[in-house]
């Protein structure tokens, strides 16, 4: 096992460059296309599934974000017209969010932004 003050760096190494490139993808995102890092990673996630809706718990077992943060950025994506939410048919305790064809336009349209941000921050 590494000794701890070099496990220490290294953890505080990935949180810097992390919180840099998370930094620019938010600056670049909002200015250039008006979403919030969390609004294009919960976008950028309903368009790689296979299927056109995905409950929301699914969606939060593959985010970085909490139940309750996940909750807000949804709201704000059915507000803005870019995502639905319905109701399972056989569990009305279940919640859908499913991508609309504005959200999907607009997760194209910012799609090169973020690959771009990434490009330039994280090459090898």
């Amino acid at each position: 096992m590494e000794p701890e003050a070099a496990l220490t760096d290294r953890w505080r190494s990935l949180l810097t460059c992390y919180n840099e490139v998370a930094s620019h993808l938010e600056r670049a995102l909002h200015e250039n296309h008006g979403l919030t890092l969390s609004e294009y990673e919960t976008l950028d996630r309903l368009t790689t599934q296979d299927c056109d809706k995905r409950r929301m718990q699914d969606l939060a077992d593959t985010m970085y974000l909490s139940q309750s943060a996940l909750s807000r950025t949804v709201t704000r994506l059915v507000n803005a017209g870019l995502v639905e939410r319905t109701h399972c048919d056989r569990d009305r305790r279940g919640i859908f969010v499913q991508l609309t064809e504005e959200g999907l336009t607009r997760h194209t349209q910012a799609r090169p932004t973020h690959l771009q941000v990434l490009a330039k921050h994280l090459a090898t």
